[in-house]
């Protein structure tokens, strides 16, 4: 693929098989990032797991120490019982039934869905729609909770649901390039140590084999991590 002579002069600046320390590649990111816009800071972690097996799957969620840029649209799905604790948590969508049919008829217009363990079982029925598009609340996503107004509150402002891709991969966006430099190492920092600490039990040697940061459009830089 041919790039044009930003994108060129950009990579010129960037040792392509050196790892940096994660303050310089963090400043790297920011200095090369050559546009108009406000441009994403993006996450890839290339891991040792398999998405194959189910004791290699990674699905997990963590607190970001300064968020994100963007607010998470949240859907609660409860009881009949639980729609008024449910309408005033800030939820984007809330229901019982009805949230449950127009789930069904593929109307999914939110980022994530929160349940509690007791309405669990009566999303089975929009399940083939939902695990698709890694909508399924689980409990390891942070997803099935009693407590919906703390949670629908954390994924609102700092929570964020990370998961492994067909290829064993993770991408995340962690902030936007005009964050502060300090932020972005605390948010990324975060979602390393938080993939360490729920290496799925299958995968026998270290999780993370490969990180490397952008901004949109822009050169990758490899980041020096030793994990478990």
């Amino acid at each position: 693929m041919k790039h044009g002579k930003k994108y060129v002069e950009a990579a010129g600046l960037i040792e392509k098989w050196k790892a940096y320390p994660l303050n310089e590649a963090v400043e790297l990111v920011k200095k090369t990032s050559n546009v108009k816009f406000d441009a994403t800071v993006e996450l890839a972690i290339k891991t040792n797991a398999n998405p194959k097996y189910n004791d290699q799957m990674l699905r997990w969620t963590t607190i970001l120490p300064f968020g994100t840029w963007k607010t998470t649209k949240v859907a609660v799905f409860v009881s009949d019982d639980k729609l008024d604790e449910a309408k005033k948590s800030g939820a984007d969508v809330y229901g019982s039934a009805d949230l449950l049919t127009k789930i069904k008829d593929w109307n999914l217009d939110f980022d994530v869905l929160l349940t509690t363990p007791e309405s669990i079982r009566e999303l089975a029925p929009a399940a083939k729609i939902l695990w698709p598009k890694w909508l399924m609340p689980s409990p390891k996503a942070g997803t099935v909770t009693n407590d919906i107004t703390r949670t629908v509150e954390e994924f609102k402002k700092w929570k964020i649901e990370y998961k492994l891709d067909k290829t064993g991969n993770v991408h995340v966006a962690v902030w936007k390039v005009s964050f502060d430099a300090d932020k972005l190492e605390w948010n990324i920092s975060a979602i390393l140590t938080a993939l360490d600490e729920n290496k799925p039990s299958g995968v026998k040697w270290k999780l993370v084999k490969k990180v490397v940061i952008s901004s949109s459009m822009w050169p990758g830089v490899l980041v020096e991590y030793v994990g478990k």
